[in-house]
């Protein structure tokens, strides 16, 4: 008997699942292969979820990897509601509709970014440990997440991003809802999402395997992408032979 209403629903999602972040960077990086070993092209993963989807695309692709991270600037007192972000690279997006509503300074602001900018960079450098971050100028900048749920931080990440003057920007994750989907479409030159289910409740569902990957593990990811593509520089015949140090 063939299942019926929901139940049809909950099978059809099993099928669809990934398995875990590294299935999803696979199918993911089978989707971008015309980028695989350029020299004008770089990953960059926001972390936590993402490296490790990141990690498995650069294998494939023959492409260096870095985080790219987004920090939420929350309004005072309110601090769930975000007046706007800073990434990577001094990258800062205001969102005016909530500042001028609410009437915040633009000292607020600058306190608020400054305080966010110092746990910015405590974080990278536990990410990096040493690595130094990767330049996106006159790059094709490839973004990519474990999923999408509203958007918001992949949104910061690509108009961060776009001050830093990169040649273009390809944003990729596994699994979005269908709004928040069409919205990244429109902002970005390159956009793939897998899955885009009306049914969506969080991006976790649509894994068998969903843990939280620790500090630890997004450096231990970071690293042996480098390290890994590294040692395809020196391998003849490979992607990177011959090719300048990209860090």
């Amino acid at each position: 008997m063939m299942p019926m209403g929901d139940e049809a629903s909950e099978a059809r999602m099993r099928e669809e699942r990934f398995r875990d972040r590294k299935e999803a960077g696979r199918l993911l990086a089978e989707e971008l292969l015309e980028y695989g070993g350029r020299k004008d092209a770089i990953l960059l993963a926001l972390p936590r979820g993402g490296v490790a989807v990141g990690a498995e695309m650069a294998k494939i692709l023959h492409l260096p990897l870095d985080v790219f991270t987004v920090r939420k600037l929350g309004v005072p007192g309110q601090e769930e509601l975000a007046m706007g972000a800073i990434a990577t690279g001094g990258g800062r997006v205001v969102n005016r509709s909530v500042v001028t509503s609410l009437g915040i300074d633009e000292r607020t602001i600058d306190l608020v970014a400054a305080r966010e900018e110092r746990e910015l960079h405590r974080r990278e450098a536990l990410f990096r440990k040493g690595l130094p971050p990767l330049s996106i100028r006159g790059k094709i900048a490839i973004f990519v997440d474990d999923g999408l749920a509203t958007g918001a931080t992949m949104k910061a990440a690509v108009e961060a991003a776009r001050k830093l003057e990169p040649a273009a920007i390809v944003a990729a994750v596994p699994v979005a809802p269908p709004a928040a989907a069409e919205e990244m479409a429109e902002r970005v030159d390159e956009w793939i999402a897998l899955l885009t289910p009306e049914s969506f409740l969080g991006v976790g569902q649509w894994y068998e395997e969903f843990p939280q990957l620790s500090d630890e593990e997004v450096c231990a990811l970071l690293h042996e992408a480098a390290a890994a593509r590294e040692e395809g520089k020196r391998r003849p015949g490979s992607p990177g032979e011959g090719a300048p140090a990209d860090r």
